[in-house]
């Protein structure tokens, strides 16, 4: 900020026997009007002669009639003291010095200050911002991408270089459930290549949720265990325990009839049948060394 100053002019009565002249031109002073400097009296037109300041704005000297106004080692009229740019009276004003020329503060907020990434105006300073990326944002310009409201201090998720607000992108961007057509965010179960929400994949038959058991499918509907064994299973024929619809259990197929891999042996001598030729034998499966001696 700058500092100012009035030259004050005195008039000196009294005992005219005693000298009281003019530093510069000797002239008395009695009756005049004189200024001190540093304790010597000077007339008025010396004063302007030999002591005014010159001002950094025009270059002519700043005169005892004048207000001189100085910043750091430069002094100026009242009028003169005026922003580099616009002309702006800076006597009532706060400015700044940016390289030696004197800037009022809206146009140093357009020259130096930092950029809103979105409206392209000067974020000045003590104005809430945010910075990502090394870009910055006025607070009320960082937006949502979709509902175009302010962010502000809420969670949000980039996107090919755009923001959303989480209501925006779990709407639009996140997987939607095969069941409900609702968004998935998060934690749901990918079945047959597609999203599921964990409460919505549910067995077919009975309802039952499947997410977190063992299930298998008919006809590209889900089925938990249970009810894919009741309804779709053929039982074995060596053990007749039931063949589940588990992708891990293997087995045998022959005209209508099925078998465990493991229990697909020759009825007689119980030799494994599992890729080796066999005969059929009314009900009965048999090896070829078994066939042979019936």
């Amino acid at each position: 900020m700058f500092n100012s100053r009035q030259v004050c002019a005195y008039i000196l009565h009294g005992n005219m026997s005693e000298p009281f002249d003019c530093v510069g031109c000797k002239t008395s002073l009695y009756g005049r009007r004189f200024i001190l400097v540093k304790e010597q009296p000077h007339c008025v037109p010396c004063y302007d002669k030999l002591c005014a300041k010159t001002c950094a704005g025009c270059g002519q000297p700043i005169g005892h009639d004048s207000m001189e106004l100085f910043f750091e080692d430069k002094h100026y009229h009242e009028r003169c003291l005026r922003c580099f740019h616009c002309q702006l009276s800076l006597a009532d004003q706060a400015f700044s010095s940016q390289e030696g020329a004197l800037l009022c503060k809206d146009c140093h907020s357009r020259e130096f200050a930092t950029q809103c990434h979105a409206c392209n105006m000067p974020i000045l300073p003590g104005t809430r911002r945010l910075e990502l990326d090394g870009v910055t944002w006025h607070d009320a310009c960082f937006i949502c991408q979709s509902c175009k409201k302010p962010i502000g201090s809420q969670g949000f998720f980039p996107h090919k270089g755009q923001y959303f607000c989480v209501a925006c992108h779990e709407n639009k961007m996140s997987p939607r459930c095969k069941h409900c057509k609702q968004a998935l965010p998060e934690g749901g179960v990918i079945y047959q290549g597609v999203f599921w929400h964990r409460k919505c994949l549910l067995c077919a038959s009975c309802r039952a949720p499947l997410a977190d058991q063992s299930f298998t499918s008919h006809q590209d509907k889900p089925h938990c265990l249970s009810c894919y064994n009741r309804l779709y299973t053929n039982n074995c024929e060596a053990c007749g325990e039931p063949i589940t619809g588990q992708e891990e259990v293997k087995y045998i197929t022959f005209g209508e009839r099925q078998w465990h891999r493991a229990c697909f042996t020759c009825s007689l001598c119980t030799v494994s049948l599992v890729g080796v030729g066999f005969y059929s034998s009314n009900d009965r499966i048999l090896c070829g060394d078994c066939n042979r001696t019936q």
